[in-house]
């Protein structure tokens, strides 16, 4: 694999992760009644937060792993059980309600924090586990390691495709007014509760592989390798 191959992948990889696309009705719900200016200041705080972390874990995570004698295992099981808890949450009729704004009528009319104040309020669970799960922090660990193969090319193409996703996401919350508009409030909420089974479905696969690296045998290859041959 080459540097170009590595960014290519690398970028399809973690856009498919942080899904900014299915995540837009949550960021809609989050920055109701905010102007476009301040929905642009929140949207590019939360992208600016989602390179600086991806791009911590490319070079550091794999470190990070091995000084607190955590496996990568261990790793896929714990974020799995936090997406599971989370996409639990995402089924529930009140879910987009923990994202609103009390201040929503104060803040369109205050852009003087209002930036700051959201960011702080979306970090957890919005930007983290839900943008950045334990999907694309094991798939950054995981490419770390493939760049350092190739080398110093390697780790300028994963920067690349890390601040390529992060933009990536920027775009698709920019057009978070006129998506909104066009599924209503109904749509929006549809579209959160699908996306929270599929969240469920995806939690127990990361359980089901961390399991089955940690427990070799422990369950058939159907159940955590499904589709062997999509990729092909």
């Amino acid at each position: 694999m080459d540097a170009v191959d590595l960014g290519v992948n690398l970028f399809v990889a973690l856009f498919a992760l942080v899904d900014p696309i299915g995540n837009i009705p949550i960021f809609a719900a989050a920055t109701a009644g905010a102007s476009m200016r301040q929905r642009l200041s929140v949207s590019a705080l939360i992208c600016i937060f989602i390179v600086i972390f991806l791009c911590f874990f490319f070079f550091t995570g794999l470190g990070l792993l091995q000084f607190f004698g955590i496996s990568l295992a261990a790793f896929r099981i714990a974020g799995g059980i936090l997406l599971l808890l989370l996409g639990l949450d995402m089924t529930r009729e009140d879910f987009l309600k923990m994202f609103a704004d009390p201040d929503a009528v104060k803040d369109a009319q205050d852009d003087h924090g209002y930036a700051r104040r959201r960011f702080q309020r979306l970090v957890v669970p919005f930007a983290m586990p839900l943008l950045i799960g334990p999907g694309a922090i094991s798939t950054i660990i995981i490419q770390a390691g493939e760049a350092e193969k190739v080398g110093p090319a390697g780790q300028a193409a994963g920067v690349a495709a890390i601040v390529a996703a992060g933009f990536a996401t920027f775009i698709c919350f920019t057009l978070t007014g006129p998506i909104s508009r066009l599924l209503g409030e109904i749509g929006m909420a549809i579209i959160v509760r699908v996306l929270g089974l599929i969240l469920c479905a995806l939690a127990i696969q990361f359980i089901l592989a961390g399991l089955s690296e940690a427990i070799p045998g422990m369950f058939s290859s159907i159940a955590t390798t499904p589709y062997p041959d999509a990729g092909h």
